[in-house]
């Protein structure tokens, strides 16, 4: 016999789905088998599998060791999470239900192929090697990003590493109840705040955007095709007449809302391979080594947050730019 003792970690799953992370290569109709014929309990008692686990609650598997050991992957992670380029996260804030981390320039949020090491294992390998979670509660439950950045836009990524804490997280960025803030550098003299409301459309294939002022002209760009309406706020900070540092607050966060939303306003973001202006892409790339777009989400606020991280309401975190960042900005601004 085999017990799982549930964490906070854990806790506010449904038994059976718990289960099916637990036992990960076993069939669903295997799982609910065991329950019916009292082979796994919860507590000592007979389940049914729709139960609401909570911290402390015990599962019972009444299996043998090597009917277990067949059911589950040899790994505490997926056999698929390679390790390559393996790096160590910058922790700006960590607590037992969230982590923020400052992303570099370069990274995937987000693994997108077996072999990709992004964020999301980097922050799972943190907690692991500093003895926050253990393998074996890994199986059950895997802290997962909240937030993603484009792989070259670096700051701020906010991270889930309890379940309330995954499900809080998602629900206030849903609702908007967390405020974030990027900084850049972009083409241009932009001298007034500028709140601009526009529309989207993102063409899959290229994974390029078009904005639109109005909704006629962005039915035309998407054809059958969704659009998603923007809102996006721009404040300058400082200007040397050819070029501009902008704050931005973004309201809503859509496939690369704020680069194409300059590039269509004329204000091109520096760096930027996409969306930006080719001459200066090159004379940036030439005289800094600049490849990427430089574009930082530097600082999140939780403003009137409620629920399980109510108490992070009002407080503000913040991740320092990138050394290529300082380097342009005090070339240009001092």
């Amino acid at each position: 016999m085999r017990e799982i003792v549930i964490s906070k970690n854990e806790a506010g799953q449904r038994l059976n789905k718990l289960l099916m992370k637990y036992l990960d290569k076993a069939p669903s109709s295997f799982v609910y088998r065991m329950i019916r014929k009292k082979n796994i309990k919860l507590n000592n008692a007979k389940a049914v599998g729709n139960e609401i686990v909570y911290v402390g609650d015990v599962i019972q598997l009444y299996l043998s060791d090597e009917t277990i050991n067949s059911f589950r992957n040899e790994d505490g992670q997926n056999a698929d999470d390679v390790k390559n380029n393996k790096f160590n996260p910058e922790i700006v804030y960590h607590d037992d239900n969230i982590l923020i981390v400052n992303k570099p320039v370069g990274v995937l949020s987000q693994k997108a192929s077996k072999d990709d090491y992004s964020v999301n294992e980097s922050v799972i390998d943190y907690l692991l090697d500093n003895g926050y979670m253990t393998k074996e509660q890994l199986r059950t439950f895997k802290p997962s990003i909240c937030n993603r950045l484009d792989r070259n836009t670096s700051g701020l990524v906010l991270c889930g590493v309890s379940l309330m804490g995954s499900q809080e997280l998602s629900r206030v960025i849903r609702e908007r109840t967390i405020e974030k803030f990027y900084y850049t550098i972009v083409k241009g003299n932009m001298k007034d705040v500028q709140d601009v409301t526009a529309y989207l459309y993102k063409d899959e294939k290229s994974n390029k955007v078009t904005i639109a002022d109005s909704v006629e002209e962005i039915r035309k760009a998407a054809g059958d095709g969704g659009y998603d309406k923007i809102h996006t706020v721009f404040y300058p900070l400082r200007t040397n007449g050819h070029y501009t540092e902008l704050e931005i607050r973004l309201i809503t966060g859509k496939t690369h809302q704020i680069r194409a939303q300059l590039q269509y306003m004329g204000y091109p973001v520096i760096g930027d391979q996409k969306y930006g202006d080719r001459e200066t892409n090159i004379f940036f790339r030439q005289n800094y080594r600049l490849r990427n777009q430089l574009l930082h989400c530097g600082q999140v606020e939780f403003m009137d947050v409620k629920g399980g991280l109510s108490y992070l309401k009002g407080r503000s975190f913040s991740a320092f730019k990138p050394l290529m960042y300082k380097n342009i900005e005090k070339d240009l601004f001092e």
